[in-house]
């Protein structure tokens, strides 16, 4: 495990399913942890760990250097950096791990600028991956700045270098239509597949060592959908609000995404049939007891 004391105070807001693992990590690697949620059972579990849990985003923030947001959207992230900005301490970095709107993104660097850099650097690989250290985390900023939390994010996984600030808010929004996508389509042949009397666990194997696999073959249908326990730990509303954010950036570099469009329609459709809290994995539920 790395050893992050040189790498000062670094304060983690957001801990949800994601962030509460995450933040856990660094605390383990040998950083000061200073963390915040608006939970205190969330607080809690990371002052049993070692964190120093604060009673507000400002405090939290006060001795960082670096500061992390692990939030729901952007508009939570843009109210926290608002409460947090007056106690910034100059060369801050904010580091904003959310699945956030990119050029929602590019603002908000620009409005911190020059006192408070910002990066983003969003993550893929779900609660399990958060847990074991091994995200993908998609990271837009200055070289500069990206060297700067590259010890930080090993930690956390393998940090992929995605272009500019906001280009890493851009392919994570973006991968995650991909995945929507992939999993909607996989789910509808495999329960075309179940219903003619093909086994789902030979399919699975033969999609798997053919032109049809895809993370939801090789990962969603056999770990969470077959057993079904549905508990990847990403929300079918977080899944479906990133959707909407790549099909968004399509038309704001105009650009038509009618298959992007289409699936978020369908996903949408499951969103409205299914619990407000229901893992993203849950579409494969509702397709298949769909008339």
């Amino acid at each position: 495990m790395h050893e992050l004391a040189a790498s000062g105070t670094v304060a983690f807001i957001g801990l949800g399913a994601m962030g509460t693992p995450m933040a856990a990590r660094l605390v383990e690697a040998g950083a000061r942890v200073r963390a915040y949620d608006v939970a205190e059972k969330a607080r809690s579990a990371l002052r049993q760990v070692g964190a120093e849990s604060c009673a507000t985003a400002a405090e939290a923030a006060s001795e960082a250097q670096l500061v992390i947001l692990m939030l729901p959207n952007s508009d939570i992230v843009e109210n926290v950096v608002e409460q947090i900005h007056p106690v910034l301490q100059d060369g801050a970095l904010v580091i904003d791990m959310s699945s956030s709107e990119p050029l929602r993104t590019r603002a908000l660097a620009e409005r911190l600028a020059p006192k408070v850099s910002l990066v983003d650097a969003p993550v893929s690989g779900g609660v399990v991956g958060a847990r074991n250290g091994q995200l993908t985390i998609m990271v837009g900023g200055e070289p500069d700045q990206i060297d700067r939390i590259r010890d930080l994010m090993s930690v956390l996984g393998t940090l992929k270098v995605a272009g500019g600030v906001g280009a890493g808010h851009a392919v994570k929004a973006l991968n995650n239509l991909l995945s929507a996508t992939h999993l909607w389509v996989t789910s509808e042949a495999m329960t075309a597949g179940q219903q003619f009397g093909v086994d789902p666990e030979a399919m699975l194997e033969i999609f798997n060592g053919s032109s049809g696999r895809s993370g939801s073959t090789e990962n969603k249908w056999p770990n969470f959908i077959l057993p079904g326990t549905y508990n990847s730990g990403f929300a079918l509303a977080l899944m479906l609000k990133d959707m909407r954010i790549a099909t968004e950036l399509a038309r704001d570099v105009g650009l038509p995404s009618r298959l992007g469009e289409t699936a978020v329609e369908r996903w949408a459709d499951a969103a409205a049939g299914l619990p407000a809290n229901a893992d993203h994995t849950e579409v494969a539920r509702w397709i298949s007891e769909s008339p």
